[in-house]
């Protein structure tokens, strides 16, 4: 399987936005380190906004297009759309309930099989969660010290789209997420314009 495996620091440098989550991220950053304090064509911005939000969801450029394909089909804003798309990714899911702390180690928890979707196990990273499917550890898996507590320190780190069961160690999709309310840093719309000219 494919994946994205340059340093997360060095990355997040790199693109001017910790796309990692990490809050020692951005520690060395220096004025000039990042493409964003260059001078950018209209182009530069497209295409750094493009590698930013692919950054952030850890996704190769074949599968990031299949996601513009499908956000394009919607009748939401396509870059909207496409956010959400990107967002309701099993492995994302797994990492905004805290099961994991980042997003990598949610994909492998994914692809070694801790993760259950109403019951069943899945093991596709980019599985997408629908609403009202509930998300939770393998039964086994919840003795895990590291599962364990990375969900109890993230209980307070809730979303208005997710309802966490924090006895049951369960997260339920309950409505697809408004855009506002994902937290990331992106100008969705450039990602857009981006593909409109590659594709």
């Amino acid at each position: 399987m494919a994946n994205m495996k340059q340093p997360r620091f060095k990355q997040s440098r790199r693109l001017g936005l910790n796309v990692c989550g990490h809050p020692k991220a951005m520690e060395r950053a220096n004025k000039g380190s990042s493409r964003a304090d260059k001078k950018l064509s209209e182009y530069g911005r497209q295409l750094l906004e493009k590698q930013r939000l692919r950054a952030y969801y850890g996704v190769m450029e074949k599968q990031f297009k299949r996601y513009v394909n499908l956000a394009k089909k919607s009748s939401d804003q396509t870059g909207h759309a496409l956010v959400k798309i990107l967002e309701t990714r099993l492995d994302n899911i797994v990492y905004r309930a805290g099961f994991a702390s980042s997003i990598r180690q949610a994909r492998q928890m994914v692809v070694h099989g801790h993760i259950l979707v109403n019951g069943k196990k899945v093991n596709i990273p980019s599985f997408l969660i629908e609403v009202g499917d509930v998300v939770s550890l393998k039964e086994r898996s919840k003795s895990i010290k590291l599962f364990k507590d990375n969900f109890e320190n993230n209980l307070q780190n809730t979303l208005p789209y997710l309802t966490k069961d924090d006895i049951n160690m369960t997260v339920k999709l309950e409505r697809m997420p408004n855009r506002e309310e994902i937290p990331i840093e992106i100008e969705d719309q450039l990602v857009v314009e981006y593909y409109s000219k590659a594709m």
